[in-house]
């Protein structure tokens, strides 16, 4: 499996809780979600990557989201272009960031594209077709990603944020999946969450690691008995916005 070195985050800024959700949970605490940002990036760190720590932008509440604003694979980091309005201001900074690492392409702005739809599995990329990537978007990217070797499909999310909202893929074709995605990867060894764990269907492989939400006991025991070394990470406040392990960092 690819070992990744590097990471990009964003600090939440003091008005984190004023970015987009649709979540009925309480408004985040801007101390808590930082503490736990904090940990996070620790988290990253143990795992052995070396951290690119951007600050925080007050312009857009999401900005802590990175994986919304690129797509980055071992040859290219594509730019994207948020279906979120409010967002696309943030792709601004990750390019000046992400150059300095990789040849970097961009999205054009007929198209929507946000990195949270994105899953790839060795050199398969799977795209969700959202609210906030459209077909457009989606071909766009598909074209490039063609362009340098890897190869695409598309998937319908309907009822979910982003397509790693309901599934991520965490090493040797073993995922971690909702109901609604689980009968679409039938080839490969789905862990199916119960309805009161979907939240763990964003969960992160780091090289050595998987990164698990914490409290999450059932979908947690079912992952131990892969052999995995899990970490357990608090999330309850990036849940509030809608955010998962995945959103917080452009991993390479």
């Amino acid at each position: 499996m690819f070992r990744y070195t590097q990471a990009i985050v964003r600090k939440p800024g003091k008005n984190f809780a004023d970015g987009i959700t649709d979540s009925v949970l309480e408004k985040p605490v801007f101390e808590k979600a930082l503490k736990q940002h904090i940990a996070y990036c620790e988290t990253l760190k143990y795992c052995g990557l070396e951290l690119t720590i951007l600050e925080a932008d007050e312009s857009y509440p999401d900005g802590c989201f990175v994986e919304d604003t690129a797509v980055v694979t071992e040859k290219v980091a594509i730019i994207t272009n948020p279906g979120a309005e409010t967002r696309r201001g943030e792709v601004k900074k990750i390019a000046e960031t992400l150059s300095k690492f990789k040849k970097t392409e961009f999205i054009s702005l007929d198209g929507y594209v946000e990195g949270g739809d994105v899953m790839n599995v060795g050199n398969h990329y799977y795209i969700g077709v959202s609210n906030r990537t459209n077909e457009k978007g989606g071909r766009q990217l598909s074209e490039i990603l063609t362009n340098y070797g890897y190869s695409t499909s598309f998937i319908p999310v309907n009822t979910i944020l982003h397509l790693k909202t309901g599934i991520t893929h965490i090493g040797q074709n073993n995922f971690i999946a909702t109901g609604a995605f689980a009968d679409s990867f039938k080839q490969f060894n789905v862990i199916q969450t119960d309805q009161d764990e979907v939240y763990t269907a964003n969960s992160l492989r780091i090289n050595d690691f998987l990164l698990i939400p914490k409290g999450y006991p059932k979908t947690k025991n079912q992952v131990i008995k892969l052999g995995y070394q899990i970490i357990e990470i608090e999330m309850s406040e990036f849940r509030k916005m809608n955010g998962g392990l995945t959103c917080l960092s452009l991993l390479f």
